[in-house]
């Protein structure tokens, strides 16, 4: 496998210099919207509470992340002018409102919004978000598979890297219903597995995973502690799966339970992560106190984000050395055909 240079150009934005992803997620819009909201007794929250909050993420955090990603509708129009041309943009697609029925749930793009303009925005990459279970209808489950070659095919169209996030969820008859972007609980590991395994094939144009633990956060337990080398085991074999760079998201873990995670995924190949409640869910719990939110942000936050990038420097897969692709690693090769057609004659 080698990169297009759109794409190619696009990982290395959202890396460091050393091939390792430390980006931080601002695009959640149920999570930050829905507390809002119950604070003012308000069926929706007020924008500007959102979008404040938001720009204040992208200001305090971004100087320990290799990129951002943010969403068209809050983080974008009132974050943008602040984030820095030295960190990489990553731009939401899906929409935050899914549709759950009795087979299960399915996704789709923001109205007005897609891959082409995210592309025409500066975007360095695309992220879309799919709720995927195995067990649910075939009907629900082609509709996610049909969703995600789209937009795959768009972002091959358009040159731009395609960051694919999955997460399980709780069908009818489960337990521990919810409709909240949360860890579901006793989840199977299998369904993980098995998720990763169907996206993983070539027609859905996946360039990073975006991946939950395989098992619940809070019962990953520390490496060399008891039960490390069996959820090891289960790491490794999502990262087989995975057959491309991968990094592990937080779904509101907590700040001891995400290191953990990323212990483990980084034993299995892991390029770095995306996370962020684990990084500032605690800040927010001061809403609507700014001023502790910014310092709660700046002492607690930010120290945080230096204890996971020193332990991703230590441990973490450079991206561009994954075995995908072979031994020249990820390198553009000017004579790509891809190239010559924009740059007729390059290299003659």
């Amino acid at each position: 496998m080698q990169l297009s240079s759109g794409k190619l150009w696009g990982m290395r934005r959202m890396a460091d210099p050393q091939g390792r992803f430390k980006m931080t997620a601002v695009d959640q819009r149920p999570p930050i919207k829905n507390p809002i909201a119950a604070h003012y007794g308000t069926h929706e929250a007020p924008y500007d509470d959102v979008a404040r909050f938001k720009a204040m993420l992208t200001e305090e955090l971004q100087g320990q992340s290799t990129a951002m990603l943010l969403d068209p509708h809050y983080a974008i129009p009132r974050g943008i002018q602040s984030l820095s041309p030295t960190k990489g943009l990553i731009v939401t697609l899906e929409d935050s409102l899914f549709d759950e029925t009795d087979g299960g749930r399915t996704s789709s793009e923001i109205d007005d919004w897609s891959v082409e303009k995210i592309k025409r925005s500066g975007g360095d990459a695309v992220k879309v978000l799919a709720w995927y279970r195995p067990g649910a209808n075939k009907v629900v489950l082609q509709s996610q598979k049909d969703f995600t070659k789209r937009i795959g095919d768009a972002c091959a169209k358009y040159d731009i890297p395609f960051l694919f996030e999955l997460l399980v969820y709780p069908l009818a008859g489960d337990a521990h219903q919810t409709k909240d972007y949360i860890e579901m609980q006793g989840k199977k590991s299998d369904d993980v597995l098995a998720s990763v395994e169907e996206f993983a094939k070539p027609e859905y144009g996946v360039d990073v995973f975006k991946l939950e633990s395989p098992i619940n956060a809070s019962d990953v337990p520390g490496v060399g502690n008891e039960g490390a080398g069996e959820v090891q085991k289960i790491f490794d074999e999502m990262g087989a799966l995975a057959g491309r760079p991968w990094v592990m998201l937080s779904a509101g873990a907590g700040k001891g339970d995400f290191k953990n995670v990323l212990s483990h995924a980084y034993a299995a190949g892991a390029s770095g992560y995306l996370a962020g409640r684990a990084i500032w869910l605690n800040a927010f719990a001061h809403f609507p106190n700014w001023s502790a939110i910014a310092q709660d942000l700046r002492t607690e936050s930010v120290p945080y984000m230096k204890e996971l990038n020193e332990l991703t420097d230590a441990k973490a897969s450079a991206w561009f050395d994954h075995s995908v692709f072979g031994n020249k690693g990820a390198i553009f090769q000017p004579d790509d055909a891809s190239f010559r057609h924009v740059y007729p004659g390059f290299g003659d």
